[in-house]
């Protein structure tokens, strides 16, 4: 469906309501960050962390769950190529299995805001707050939907996690990973009782997915 260009311009300008208040109040690099990853039954949760300039305007910037893959992908070389900077952290499902999804999703966001090239003098974040920060910073409910910065980390978080599943399932073909991501669809989950758990899967997880099915 074709975008209302004018109607979009107006939509990305309203998502940089919360940016342009802390800019107004003197912060220059701000950061939004998100993550994906914190349901599924294999490999990592994946947090980004990006910085966007303020005037910028880019199409179909907004939550990474409301886009198609294709447009997704797309967008998210749109981010690479406007953003004032950007980084992505992957936390492996060995750590999430010793630690749990929380402290690992705090730990991938924690590193992905730490190793931006440029140092941020405030952070936005999805829902969360991240530890041992030595900047300030704001969590915002559905903030993927209500920040532009966040809505940006969640694009480039998911894209970034999709094609680490997309590499283990030329590893491990029998759980199509390439398809869900290592969500638990019901060839998923029919696969581990098949072949039982890959060296990917997150065995504190998979236990509780046995009957579970997402699609």
């Amino acid at each position: 469906m074709r975008i209302n260009m004018e109607e979009e311009k107006k939509r990305v300008y309203e998502l940089f309501v919360r940016e342009r208040m802390l800019s107004e109040k003197g912060y220059k690099y701000i950061a939004g960050v998100d993550e994906a990853g914190r349901g599924p039954l294999a490999g990592p949760v994946v947090a980004a962390a990006v910085i966007l300039p303020l005037n910028v305007f880019i199409a179909n910037l907004k939550d990474s769950k409301q886009l198609s893959e294709s447009k997704r992908e797309a967008v998210y070389e749109e981010i690479k190529q406007k953003a004032v900077a950007f980084n992505f952290c992957a936390v492996d499902e060995k750590y999430i299995d010793q630690h749990n999804i929380l402290n690992a999703t705090l730990l991938a966001m924690q590193k992905a805001v730490l190793g931006l090239p440029i140092k941020p003098d405030f952070v936005l974040v999805d829902a969360l707050v991240i530890p041992e920060l030595d900047v300030p910073q704001e969590k915002i409910v559905h903030g993927d939907r209500l920040s532009a910065s966040i809505a940006a980390a969640s694009i480039v978080a998911k894209v970034e996690r999709d094609k680490i599943m997309k590499n283990y399932h030329k590893l491990y073909p029998y759980y199509d990973f390439w398809n869900n991501k290592g969500y638990g669809t019901r060839k998923h989950v029919e696969s581990i009782k098949k072949y039982g758990l890959s060296p990917v899967h997150r065995k504190s997880f998979s236990i509780k997915g046995w009957d579970f099915f997402e699609s």
